[in-house]
C-alpha cells in the first residue's frame, strides 16, 4: 500500500452523483507522519485502483468495512484477496490492486520509515505489503479504531489517533532508536529528492557503498538506491497530478528534466515499473481520483 490512494484539498469535491470529502490534519507528530488524510465517498463507481509505491509506510483505518487487495487484479478480486480493516503497508516496488467500492470512509496516514520501530514496534524490514495489523498494534489499536468509528467529526478522529501515537512511540523509548548513519542517509536522500549519488550519500555518512546498503536494507528492506528512485518517482507524479488536477495536459519531458531523469523516456520507465502502466495510461485511469482531490498524500 502505498501513496496516492487518499488525501487531499479541496475539502470536498463532487463528480455526477458521487461525492467526496478529503480533510488533512495538522501536522503535530513531527517527522514521523507526514500526512494524516480524513476520506469519505458516496456513491463512486465502484473500481480497481493502484496503490503506487512510496518512500512512505501506510496506515489506514477504515470506517465502512475492509481495505480488499491484492499483489494482483484477479488475487484483489479473488477469495483469498487481503482484507483488513486496519492496514499496515509496507515498502514496495509495484503497484498494490484495491477494491474502491462505491461508499468508503476511513484515515490514511503516510509514515515515515524510519518511525516504524516507534509506530509499529517493528523495522520497515519487517512489514509486509498489507501487514496483519491486528498482530502488529494489538488490542488498542482495535479499540482504537472502534472509537474512531463511533465518532462523526474529523477532529475528534485525528485528537483520538495522534493521542493514541505518541504513546505507542514514548512507550517504545530505546526500542525505537535507528541507527544515526541510517537516518542520515535518510535525510541527505531526501534534501536532494532521489537525485543524489550512492557515492555521494555513503561519504556523507562515513561508510562504504556495501556497509551502507547493509545496514539500509536492515532497516528498510530495501537498497537505498531504490529509495532514491522512488523518491524521485514520487516527485515526478505529484508534479504530472498537479498539472492534470489544474487541466492541463502535462509536459513529461520538462517534469522529467525537473525531476532529475536523464530524459522523457527515462521517466516512462519508471512510470511502467511502479504504475504497470505509461504516464498517459495511469492519467486515464486515475483522472477520476485526481479531479476529485484524491492525489495529494504524503509530505507537501
Amino acid at each position: 500500500m502505498a501513496s496516492g490512494r487518499r488525501g487531499g484539498q479541496p475539502p470536498s469535491a463532487s463528480q455526477g452523483d458521487a461525492s467526496y470529502e478529503f480533510v488533512r490534519a495538522p501536522r503535530t507528530l513531527g517527522a514521523m507522519v507526514a500526512s494524516t488524510i480524513g476520506y469519505r465517498s458516496e456513491g463512486a463507481e465502484p473500481q480497481l485502483h493502484r496503490g503506487l509505491p512510496s518512500p512512505y509506510l501506510t496506515l489506514i483505518f477504515s470506517f465502512d468495512g475492509p481495505v480488499i487487495g491484492g499483489e494482483s487484479p484477479e488475487h484483489a478480486r479473488g477469495r483469498d484477496a487481503y482484507r483488513e480493516e486496519i492496514v499496515v503497508g509496507g515498502l514496495h516496488q509495484r503497484p498494490m490492486y484495491i477494491l474502491q467500492p462505491a461508499r468508503e470512509c476511513g484515515v490514511q496516514l503516510a509514515v515515515h520509515p524510519m518511525a516504524a520501530r516507534a509506530l509499529f514496534g517493528a523495522p520497515a524490514s519487517e512489514l509486509t505489503r498489507m501487514s496483519e495489523a491486528g498482530a502488529l498494534l494489538g488490542r488498542p489499536a482495535v479499540e482504537l479504531h472502534e472509537r474512531m468509528r463511533e465518532l462523526s467529526g474529523w477532529d475528534e478522529r485525528f485528537g483520538l489517533l495522534t493521542s493514541y501515537l505518541r504513546r505507542r512511540a514514548e512507550d517504545q523509548g530505546r526500542r525505537a532508536e535507528v541507527r544515526p548513519e541510517v537516518a542520515e542517509a535518510w535525510t541527505w536522500m531526501a534534501r536532494h529528492r532521489g537525485a543524489g549519488s550512492l557515492d555521494g550519500m555513503a561519504r556523507h555518512v562515513a561508510l562504504s557503498r556495501r556497509q551502507l546498503t547493509t545496514l539500509f536494507r536492515r532497516e528498510t528492506g530495501t537498497s537505498p538506491k531504490q529509495i532514491s528512485r522512488l523518491m524521485r518517482f514520487e516527485r515526478a507524479r505529484r508534479e504530472v497530478t498537479v498539472t492534470v488536477a489544474g487541466g492541463a495536459p502535462p509536459d513529461l519531458s520538462r517534469i522529467a528534466a525537473r525531476c532529475g531523469y536523464y530524459d522523457h523516456s527515462h521517466l516512462v520507465r519508471d512510470f511502467r515499473q511502479y504504475t504497470g502502466l505509461s504516464p498517459s495510461g495511469w492519467i486515464g485511469e486515475e483522472r477520476r481520483n485526481i479531479q476529485a482531490g484524491g492525489h495529494r498524500n504524503g509530505e507537501d
